[in-house]
């Protein structure tokens, strides 16, 4: 029989974790990306074991589903099985076999952080699991509003957009201005289709 951290979860428990998280949020213990990341990875999390990993550096509340000896403390990985040394699991710390053993979630920016590697360095979309740009919706955004000639799509490499805007100026203003806070509030993609990151 499975242990009871590995038997996969529903959306109940989900909830619980993301709640949990909201209660940490509101008590200053994450910053903003942070929390939003957890909250991305506790909404894909498949087992408890995925879910223990989001509060392993955090204080009661857990969510009540978890037992109370979670998060677990580290352990060497089983021999058995299809490891091969230095194997390591997808987006949780370094390789054992580099003598860096860390267990649960490591710090976000990491290289072994979800989402991240050397395709993505920037993180990936959470809904689509594309990886995002590294131009920010923000500075296209306010670009955008404040010098209304297309500066802001010349930024995320729509020139197509960026030389009607300047040669209309900015459509009057009107086109730029509701560029910009489209930009600004639902995000857009750079020239090569990715998502922009907040």
């Amino acid at each position: 029989m499975s242990e009871p951290h590995s038997v996969r979860i529903g959306d109940q428990q989900r909830e619980e974790a993301i709640s949990a998280l909201n209660d940490h949020f509101a008590a200053g213990r994450l910053e903003i990306g942070e929390y939003e990341q957890r909250v991305g990875y506790a909404s894909g999390a498949q087992t408890a074991q995925e879910l223990a990993a989001l509060f392993h550096d955090l204080p009661q509340p857990h969510p009540v589903f978890l037992p109370p000896s979670y998060p677990p403390s580290y352990s060497p990985p089983p021999t058995a099985g299809y490891q091969q040394p230095g194997y390591q699991t997808p987006g949780y710390g370094t390789s054992y076999a580099q003598g860096h053993p860390t267990a649960g979630y490591p710090a976000a920016g990491h290289p072994g952080y979800p989402g991240y590697g050397p395709d993505a360095p920037y993180g990936v979309d959470p809904l689509t699991g594309q990886p995002l740009s590294d131009k920010s919706r923000i500075a296209a955004g306010v670009l955008q509003l404040a010098l209304p000639f297309g500066i802001g799509r010349f930024y995320m490499g729509d020139t197509a957009i960026g030389v009607a805007q300047l040669l209309t100026c900015g459509g009057c203003g009107i086109w730029s201005l509701v560029d910009g806070i489209i930009l600004l509030v639902n995000g857009g993609t750079d020239a090569q289709g990715r998502k922009l990151r907040d």
